[in-house]
């Protein structure tokens, strides 16, 4: 279930040059956009893997210190389009961009520059919103080659900063935050200072199990695969019960989900187990159905019902 809404607490209230607004996290798949999420707010909002769009829904994620308060959009990867599942990912970017009040254009510099970078920036010309480069994943790059990298950035695009950071070392992400603190608009403090985001808990239980799903499986399942929690119930031996449906295309899918004699659904459970535990520092029983659903990715009312890509 949402959250209710929040009353803001006024500017005056948390002092006359107290800042607030949105930031959206925009690039192409793999640039470490949840990456840097997670790690500007110390804790675990967004899910992580190596296999591309990863990101389906836009993750708010909010940054709170005595300066600001600072709600990240993290976005799904920005691709080519192949099916409706795909359609609904940009839009989710598309409405990011234009609801935010500072642009985050993460790219990754350890890969070649490609057409991908490029249609980003062209896009992000357009915008009226301060766009700050990001050039993330310095800490895999060779010093000597950095400086040349940045020159060659600094004459594609046109940003109000460029900062090359790391997200995975932290390496001058102190000075992300504060070059976001100059750029973000006067504002109140919408959440309470301690709060990290607003996503609906059920979400976030759906997504470390797909999460999972993408370390444990290989390159035929990532992208067909859609996770749901179906009940969510406190039990009486103080353990909270878990049902969660795990969705694919076809059933030589949900034949490697499961995998012989359930071994790798197994793993999986045991994995996400951990991970919703750590969350919600419980104990959880997780109980995981995998089932087949010919041509979800193209279906828009199952895509809706699952409240897949809904910000």
């Amino acid at each position: 279930m949402p959250m209710p809404p929040i009353t803001p607490i006024t500017a005056n209230q948390v002092g006359p040059l107290f800042k607030s607004g949105f930031a959206a996290l925009i690039g192409r798949p793999n640039a470490g956009k949840s990456t840097l999420l997670n790690y500007l707010l110390s804790a675990k909002v967004a899910i992580v893997s190596e296999k591309p769009q990863t990101t389906r829904n836009q993750v708010r994620g909010i940054l709170t210190d005595e300066r600001m308060q600072v709600v990240f959009l993290d976005t799904p990867g920005v691709h080519k389009p192949r099916h409706k599942l795909d359609e609904r990912m940009m839009r989710v970017v598309t409405e990011s961009i234009n609801s935010c009040d500072v642009v985050l254009f993460v790219v990754d510099v350890s890969e070649p520059h490609g057409k991908g970078e490029q249609y980003i920036a062209e896009r992000l010309l357009q915008i009226k919103a301060p766009v700050l480069l990001l050039l993330n994943k310095i800490d895999l790059v060779e010093k000597p080659a950095l400086l040349p990298l940045l020159f060659a950035w600094s004459k594609r695009f046109r940003a109000a900063e460029m900062i090359p950071l790391s997200a995975t070392t932290g390496e001058n992400c102190p000075l992300l935050i504060d070059m976001l603190y100059q750029y973000l608009p006067q504002g109140p403090q919408y959440y309470p200072p301690d709060m990290i985001s607003d996503q609906p808990e059920q979400l976030l239980l759906a997504e470390l199990v797909r999460e999972q799903i993408l370390a444990l499986t290989g390159q035929e399942i990532p992208h067909a695969v859609a996770v749901t929690i179906a009940a969510m119930e406190e039990r009486p031996n103080d353990r909270l019960y878990v049902e969660a449906n795990i969705y694919v295309e076809r059933e030589s899918q949900k034949g490697i989900i499961i995998g012989k004699e359930g071994v790798m659904l197994k793993k999986i459970g045991s994995a996400a187990r951990q991970e919703i535990e750590r969350l919600l520092a419980c104990s959880v029983y997780l109980e995981l159905r995998v089932k087949a659903k010919s041509g979800w990715r193209n279906n828009e009312r199952l895509l809706k019902s699952w409240d897949i890509t809904e910000g």
